[in-house]
């Protein structure tokens, strides 16, 4: 049994002053039929609901009132899921709908619940259609769209393959002239310096977005396709790699247990511990705890059991985890032995400032 999310962007779902491509939706539901009955399992991740309000409303340009985008994604919504569901419907599937917020990621317990939603859904042969609940959500309409959405639902449902289908050809060496790059084994500087934002009057991110997205979603253990739908018969073609157009780009083979995957990717950090040579050695090759020796530099405004990113001395990535003191605190112990710490603290029996069983690996080798 295969598991896919697909994620369509506002241009391929809308067209010009705000209708609805009920042709595009109607081809992929046909698709979607199909590789159910070979066994696929598909979630659909849906942009379109602020285009499609637009449209209604007469309004040309996306708002920069966020209290007017907010109207304009409550009437979109309604539309969009009533195109879905009349589409599935022909197709002979059940649609239904998930709006989420980032705060059901914060959460591992909320995490959890969506996890098992979606799980629900699935042995149904139910087709949940996502969005971000734009409606309510608070600053500015935030994952701040529905790529990193569509991977971290990848990760949380342990998804095979994360399909973003926009107007977009794939991955270019340059953003107009360029050819296109059929397969990324590695997201590296390089490759994230190819990408360009967007200037659509009605969505968000662009190929930014999409390449943070894949770094999560391969991160995961999850291949990822980045691609046109403006064909959307070409679903299979590119789940079974029949010369599909577009950039595919391979799962790392970064392990993450299930807690360690929700602590890589879901919550917001509150800060950054700069950590040494030595230290990176100890997460990366041996799997070890961090101690406050290793740690060269605090960044950001952070409580106990706060998330906190880890950076090399390249300023790179390594890891995230749930450190053991606050800010202040590990601005009086920072490079400092476990000796030192035990007279500043007499009353802490552990004083790694991030148990291995707390920490999670972002990177497989040392920079």
């Amino acid at each position: 049994m295969k598991k896919i999310v697909i994620k369509l962007g506002t241009g391929i779902l809308s067209g010009e002053h705000g209708c609805i491509r009920t042709d595009r939706m109607e081809e992929l539901a046909e698709s979607i039929a199909i590789l159910g009955k070979e066994g696929v399992e598909t979630v659909i991740v849906s942009s379109g609901a602020v285009g499609l309000g637009m449209g209604k409303l007469a309004i040309k340009e996306r708002p920069k009132d966020l209290s007017l985008l907010r109207a304009c994604a409550s009437i979109g919504q309604c539309r969009l899921m009533n195109a879905w569901s009349h589409s599935l419907e022909k197709a002979g599937l059940v649609a239904s709908q998930v709006l989420l917020t980032r705060a059901d990621f914060e959460s591992r317990t909320r995490s959890k619940k969506v996890e098992e939603t979606l799980s629900a859904l699935l042995k149904q042969k139910v087709i949940p259609i996502v969005n971000e609940n734009d409606s309510v959500s608070d600053e500015e309409i935030k994952f701040g769209d529905n790529d990193v959405l569509s991977a971290l639902l990848a990760s949380i449902c342990q998804a095979d393959f994360l399909i973003i289908l926009s107007t977009a050809k794939g991955l270019m060496t340059k953003p107009i002239s360029g050819s296109l790059i059929p397969f990324v084994a590695e997201i590296t500087p390089t490759i994230e310096a190819m990408a360009k934002g967007t200037h659509s009057a009605t969505a968000v991110g662009g190929m930014i977005t999409k390449i943070e997205a894949a770094k999560i979603a391969t991160n995961s253990g999850c291949a990822v396709f980045i691609g046109s739908g403006e064909s959307p018969a070409q679903l299979r073609d590119i789940i079974y790699g029949n010369n599909a157009q577009g950039t595919f780009f391979a799962p790392t083979g970064l392990e993450l247990t299930e807690r360690k995957k929700w602590l890589a990717f879901f919550p917001a950090p509150k800060g950054i511990l700069t950590i040494d040579q030595g230290a990176e050695e100890a997460i990366l090759m041996k799997g070890g705890s961090l101690l406050a020796i290793g740690i060269s530099k605090v960044e950001g405004t952070f409580e106990k059991s706060d998330v906190v990113e880890i950076k090399n001395q390249a300023e790179k990535i390594v890891a995230r985890g749930i450190t053991r003191f606050n800010k202040e605190e590990l601005l009086c112990i920072q490079g400092k032995q476990n000796e030192e710490i035990s007279s500043i603290f007499p009353s802490e029996n552990r004083l790694e400032v991030i148990h291995r069983d707390h920490l999670a690996q972002l990177q497989t080798e040392i920079s």
